[in-house]
């Protein structure tokens, strides 16, 4: 790559894309979007043709997104933990066998409604298994100056797709039928697999072994508890998404029902909305200049909010099109600041789980709020079931506006080594524990405060995030200048973790505390190991 190149690309929101393995995918990710999103409609179109009842075309929506909502945290753990383009490859051929059979029952007129949940809940275990990992991917495909530009970039891809394949379903669907539509689907998986295939990827290198499951997510729980940052994202689009999810569930119903037309109105209301959110990622670099990120996704909620509104009582073709388009520009304005804030907040060790946290809020959501919404419409209708969403994403705003997303700047988060690995005595089995380890500063009195005080807003929260258990700072009642910091993690190995994950930003805090410390010598580092007796008893 050009020195021109690395030096404008942190201006260029193009830069990513002189990147050939992020391109290739960036490309073939295009290609099998196009495919989802035809499914999608095709998918949508084909119960409204098996049933009418408004609950079960809404439950296709939560067949998508409920699986991500049960699956995504172990999908993350699984992509944190084992080689992520491996893992990608795999899923895709998963997704693309659920596809081409679901075309061909639906080709042979076999598929029911049921039939059509089930496959459609098939692919939705595919994509909760994938989405952790294409999402951690990206900062080891790009430069740290390009991750927000890169994150733009597949939000204007995923919209590039949603304006082509939904369009273009509709042409297929009132054609050759929704069958056709699942066998294209299937082939589109094709081009994101031949350009996983292609990258030679670098493993991560670490001496200590993998993690397990169960424990890389409670790792990746235990993080997010700890992490304010990463709370307040998905407490933000908690709120954001289940209300908004009404108008996905409920639009192939407004068609039909509300505007009586056909799957070609439906493709293109698609469309509109792709179209609208490829207008608000390429304005959102000028927005951002004059506002921060907090007042963004709070005004894009009061637009989508306006909308939906007028998507509900529009009782025209022409007006609800020009409320797709806008609603298109607000979904994108509150997704994307979302997603590059939780990117933001995780480092490489925990990423896809923090992702997997995203995604399990944000389908979770969207999953509840589908068959919420379908059922409150089958009592109410159509119309007042949007009205209510719409009111409630509003006052979903004034709940959460003090989680905030904007006030951080971009941490550095790459891991720093700061801790050399501890000298030990004796062979120590790996999985002993718990551990104790305990650090003896000596602070002025009159320094005592301040010192306090930053362990434990700061210091306490690295430690309790990276692996411990507990916490606790103590003072010394018999020497004022003396205080200690104790803390616990479930074994050796765990505190072997630790020390791999402090990060630049974490060895900064660390740098802080440690300079209220007197004297030449460092503070003083303790580990105790629970010991065991014969037998492997703990004593």
């Amino acid at each position: 790559m050009s020195t021109d190149i690395l030096k404008n690309s942190s201006a260029s929101p193009w830069a990513p894309l002189h990147h050939k393995v992020f391109r290739m995918l960036w490309i073939a990710s295009i290609a099998s979007n196009i495919g989802s999103w035809m499914h999608e409609v095709g998918a949508g179109w084909l119960m409204t043709s098996l049933t009418a009842s408004p609950l079960m075309v809404a439950l296709v929506q939560a067949a998508t997104t409920a699986p991500v909502f049960l699956l995504a945290l172990p999908a993350g753990a699984l992509a944190d933990i084992i080689d992520r383009r491996r893992y990608l490859i795999i899923s895709q051929v998963w997704m693309m066998i659920a596809a081409a059979t679901l075309g061909a029952l639906t080709l042979s007129g076999i598929t029911t409604a049921p039939i059509l949940l089930v496959f459609t809940f098939a692919l939705g275990i595919g994509t909760a298994m994938m989405m952790p990992a294409w999402g951690a991917i990206t900062p080891e495909l790009v430069l740290r100056a390009e991750l927000q530009s890169a994150i733009s970039l597949n939000t204007i891809g995923m919209n590039i797709s949603r304006s082509i394949g939904p369009a273009l379903a509709g042409l297929i669907v009132a054609t050759a039928g929704p069958g056709m539509v699942f066998i294209l689907n299937a082939i589109s998986f094709l081009a994101v697999i031949a350009a996983l295939k292609s990258w030679q990827r670098t493993p991560t290198v670490s001496e200590l072994p993998a993690e397990r499951v169960f424990g890389a997510i409670r790792a990746g729980l235990r993080y997010a508890r700890h992490s304010p940052e990463l709370r307040a994202v998905l407490t933000r689009g908690a709120a954001f998404f289940v209300f908004a999810s009404a108008s996905w569930a409920l639009l192939p119903l407004i068609v039909r029902q509300e505007l009586k037309s056909g799957p070609g109105t439906y493709g293109l209301f698609l469309a509109c909305m792709g179209v609208g959110a490829i207008a608000g990622a390429l304005l959102l670099p000028h927005v951002h200049v004059r506002i921060t990120r907090d007042q963004i996704v709070a005004g894009a909620t009061g637009l989508y909010s306006i909308a939906m509104l007028a998507l509900a009582h529009s009782g025209n073709v022409y007006t609800a099109g020009v409320a797709m388009l806008i609603m298109g520009v607000a979904w994108i304005s509150v997704v994307s600041p979302l997603m590059t804030a939780t990117q933001t907040a995780l480092p490489s060790w925990v990423r896809a789980r923090g992702l997997a946290l995203f995604w399990v809020v944000f389908m979770g959501g969207m999953a509840a709020g589908s068959a919420l919404w379908g059922q409150i419409s089958s009592w109410v209708g159509i119309p007042y079931a949007l009205t209510a969403a719409a009111i409630g994403a509003v006052a979903g705003i004034a709940v959460t506006w003090r989680y905030r997303i904007g006030q951080h700047d971009m941490a550095d988060l790459s891991p720093s080594i700061y801790w050399p690995t501890p000298t030990m005595t004796e062979d120590l089995e790996i999985d002993r524990g718990p551990v104790m380890v305990t650090v003896e500063y000596h602070i002025d009195p009159a320094r005592a405060d301040e010192f306090t005080s930053i362990m434990h807003h700061q210091m306490r929260r690295i430690r309790r995030r990276d692996g411990a258990f507990m916490w606790e700072l103590f003072k010394d009642i018999d020497d004022p200048d003396r205080i200690v910091e104790c803390f616990m993690v479930e074994s050796w190995i765990e505190h072997l973790r630790q020390h791999e994950r402090v990060t630049f930003a974490d060895s900064d805090v660390i740098e802080k505390t440690r300079a209220f410390h007197l004297g030449s010598d460092p503070p003083k580092v303790t580990h105790l190991v629970a010991g065991r007796a014969k037998g492997g008893q703990r004593t």
